[in-house]
């Protein structure tokens, strides 16, 4: 099956947003992600507050710009897996890779920390990850051939979109990931240490 060419339209218009998101990305690390107005971005790309309104619904939009494309690739991931391979390992894997090509980003430790000085992002960012839960979970149970609502599918939705809010501020972000979805594949085991009381 072909996939149908993209329009002249639709490519000018995605040019604007990406230049949209970059001029905020830029000015967001150049002067803190409080002190950068809409008029600032407008201005630094070029387009009237009004375009920028057209192509992102808030301020912390612009510094998520990819979120449109985030559900349709844990979906993928999901009904695309290779053959013999659980969701839960197509999961992690999506998650694995998704978090080496944010680390290679060579702004990749300025946007870190933009995000997690920043209250408002921080809980956008985790907000823009739960919101996929229903679609996701929704995938999860057309592979099992169960209702939408399954109870089972629907946490793990949202456990493993929970995942980047559990591995903000630590080292070893890669750990985290595997740690979760080890939780996921094997079942919750108590700490080493002491027996609980």
């Amino acid at each position: 099956m072909t996939t149908p060419p993209v329009s002249r339209r639709d490519r000018k218009k995605a040019v604007t947003r990406q230049a949209i998101a970059d001029a905020a990305l830029r000015l967001f690390l150049a002067h803190g992600y409080d002190d950068v107005g809409i008029r600032d971005i407008a201005d630094a790309a070029d387009v009237s507050t009004a375009t920028v309104f057209k192509h992102f619904s808030g301020k912390e939009a612009l510094v998520f710009d990819q979120d449109q494309d985030r559900e349709a690739e844990l979906i993928a991931a999901v009904r695309q897996r290779t053959a013999g391979q659980s969701v839960v390992d197509a999961l992690r894997q999506h998650f694995l890779d998704l978090r080496s090509s944010v680390e290679e980003h060579p702004q990749a430790t300025e946007f870190t920390h933009l995000v997690e000085s920043t209250p408002a992002l921080r809980e956008y960012a985790e907000r823009m990850w739960t919101r996929h839960a229903a679609g996701l979970g929704a995938a999860i149970a057309d592979e099992f051939g169960v209702d939408h609502d399954d109870l089972a599918c629907a946490a793990l939705a949202r456990f493993v979109l929970d995942i980047p809010a559990l591995a903000r501020g630590r080292q070893d972000r890669g750990g985290v990931i595997e740690g979760v979805f080890d939780i996921l594949d094997r079942g919750w085991r108590p700490p080493a240490g002491r027996p609980a009381r």
